[in-house]
C-alpha cells in the first residue's frame, strides 16, 4: 500500500518543480483584458531588447542633462548691436546694480 501512495506524492511534487521553472503568471487563470494590461507579466524577458532600452534610456537623460547645463551657461548673455551695427555677445546686468 505504501508504493500505491507513493506515486500520486511524487507527481504532485513534479508539478510544483515545473510550477517553479515557468516565471511569472503563465499557470495562472487570467482573463484577457488582464493578460493585455500586464504583458510583462506573462512574456519571458528579453535580454537584448531590455539592454538596448537601457542603453537608449540612459543616453535620453544624458542628453537632456548636457542641454540643461549648456542653457545654463547661456542663460545670462544676450545679442547686443552697437551703434555702427556690430553684434556682439553681453551679459545681462541688473538696473539695481
Amino acid at each position: 500500500m505504501a508504493s500505491a501512495s507513493e506515486p500520486p506524492a511524487s507527481k504532485n511534487e513534479s508539478t510544483k518543480e515545473k510550477n517553479f521553472r515557468d516565471p511569472g503568471l503563465t499557470g495562472a487563470r487570467t482573463t484577457t483584458l488582464f493578460r493585455a494590461v500586464n504583458p510583462e507579466l506573462f512574456i519571458k524577458p528579453n535580454k537584448p531588447v531590455m539592454a538596448f532600452g537601457l542603453i537608449t534610456l540612459s543616453l535620453c537623460v544624458a542628453y537632456i542633462g548636457y542641454l540643461h547645463a549648456t542653457q545654463e551657461n547661456k542663460k545670462d548673455l544676450y545679442e547686443a548691436i552697437d551703434s555702427e551695427g556690430h553684434s556682439y555677445m553681453r551679459r545681462k546686468t541688473s538696473k539695481w546694480d
